[in-house]
């Protein structure tokens, strides 16, 4: 199995929001793709421009046709131009 934990830092608060509505609609999807084991968003409790996507994979190969669905590329894409993401990969 993989874990990921998405990382995400918006520019500001504007930009905070709109990304938080894409993390969301990509979560929303993203639980009933082939392969996912769990995927979650979290907003930081102490820090206000800050939330965390963690997901759950079966296997890389479930990951990878994730990441080419229309929605991750659409919502990750808005995620970009709102502020950085971080991604750690953990497989076990």
């Amino acid at each position: 199995m993989l874990r990921l934990n998405c990382f995400f830092q918006a520019k500001d608060k504007s930009a905070f929001d709109k990304a938080l509505k894409a993390a969301v609609a990509l979560t929303e999807k993203s639980v009933n793709h082939e392969g996912n084991i769990a995927y979650d968003v979290f907003a930081s409790a102490t820090r206000p421009l800050v939330f965390m996507i963690c997901e759950t994979w079966k296997d890389q190969a479930a990951l990878d046709k994730h990441a080419a669905t229309p929605e991750f590329i659409a919502n990750v894409g808005i995620m970009n131009e709102c502020g950085l993401l971080k991604l750690e990969q953990f497989e076990f």
